[in-house]
């Protein structure tokens, strides 16, 4: 086990670097929607997953998903983006 948090520093760098941007969010249902976001991004790169990417396959397939199974392949540790 590592003796440090190096890893969990870095991942939210770029949350502590916008904090002031960020501050005066305009509303509580705003400032959820963006932790979501955020969260469904940096979970991605754990997933050796490219954001930007599989998060468009997942839009664009989500609505077409008939079945629970079809939204777990949705999944980004069952997703390849290049899966239909």
């Amino acid at each position: 086990m590592p003796i440090d948090n190096n890893l969990a520093e870095r991942a939210i760098k770029p949350f502590v670097i916008g904090c002031k941007a960020w501050l005066f969010s305009d509303t509580p249902k705003g400032a959820t929607a963006s932790a979501q976001i955020y969260s469904l991004v940096e979970t991605a790169k754990v997933n050796g997953q490219e954001p930007c990417t599989w998060l468009r396959h997942v839009l664009e397939w989500l609505p077409q998903a008939p079945s629970v199974e079809e939204y777990e392949r949705l999944l980004l540790w069952n997703c390849s983006p290049e899966m239909p």
